[in-house]
């Protein structure tokens, strides 16, 4: 028997014609099957074939069938990764700093932070897919309840929006729900640094320069007052020379 004449023949048990790939088991969920970007068969599942059907009792609410297809058959126009968007905000993020391990330890330190934020908090569990910009929002104003800083949920807002960025490259997504200014969210009480007033900076160059202690690291404690640089970065800087020579 041909597919196409095949295929019209197939009913569901309320006598409705099931398309190509659409199937219903025995215990009345349907099913539909697909191949995905990657050339491997995938299957969804719902207890409705359309939206107007009614879930079994007992059932979780859930998309319909047709709905779902309509979905699929989008990412896959739009080569959306369909296995991609299912990962959880914890696997993301935990692919993300694997692709950047060289880093300083603070970083290193951050990252377990937010690591540990994520899997204490909602968001960690949910699939990329799903979380949308009121969602990131929540998640700062938890952050915000739980004690931490204006500055550390910024760092952390900014690495996990660079994590999503990445889910965008990879075409498992298509926005990014971090992308947004946490000062619309939370009012930003992070007090500005002051630098030393010239007053200031005369007397700590003086105790520097007469101590016997830090008197040797006058020369450096110079170079960092005018440039700004942080201290780990001509630190690298003398070690990187000594290995040279």
């Amino acid at each position: 028997m041909p597919r196409k004449e095949r295929d019209e023949k197939r009913r569901d048990n309320k006598g409705r014609l099931l398309k190509s790939g659409e199937s219903q088991r025995s215990d009345g969920r349907y099913a539909y099957k697909y191949i995905d970007t990657f050339g491997e068969p995938q299957f969804v599942y719902s207890w409705k074939l359309v939206p107007t059907d009614k879930v079994p009792a007992g059932k979780r609410p859930c998309l319909s069938l047709r709905e779902k297809i309509k979905q699929i058959q989008k990412d896959l126009d739009d080569g959306i990764d369909t296995l991609g968007k299912k990962m959880t905000v914890c696997q993301l993020y935990a692919k993300q700093i694997r692709h950047r391990a060289n880093v300083r330890h603070g970083t290193k330190q951050g990252r377990k932070q937010l690591m540990r934020i994520l899997e204490e908090d909602s968001l960690g569990a949910c699939s990329i897919e799903s979380v949308k910009l009121s969602d990131a929002k929540e998640w700062a104003l938890r952050m915000k309840d739980k004690g931490y800083s204006f500055k550390t949920i910024n760092n952390h807002k900014r690495s996990l929006k660079a994590a999503f960025y990445t889910a965008i490259q990879d075409d498992c997504i298509r926005k990014n729900p971090f992308d947004f200014q946490l000062n619309t969210v939370l009012e930003d009480n992070t007090e500005p640094k002051v630098p030393l007033s010239p007053t200031q900076e005369a007397s700590f160059l003086s105790f520097v320069q007469s101590d016997k202690v830090y008197q040797k690291y006058y020369d450096e404690i110079i170079i960092l007052l005018g440039t700004g640089l942080r201290i780990s970065e001509p630190v690298s800087y003398t070690h990187l020379r000594a290995h040279e020579t």
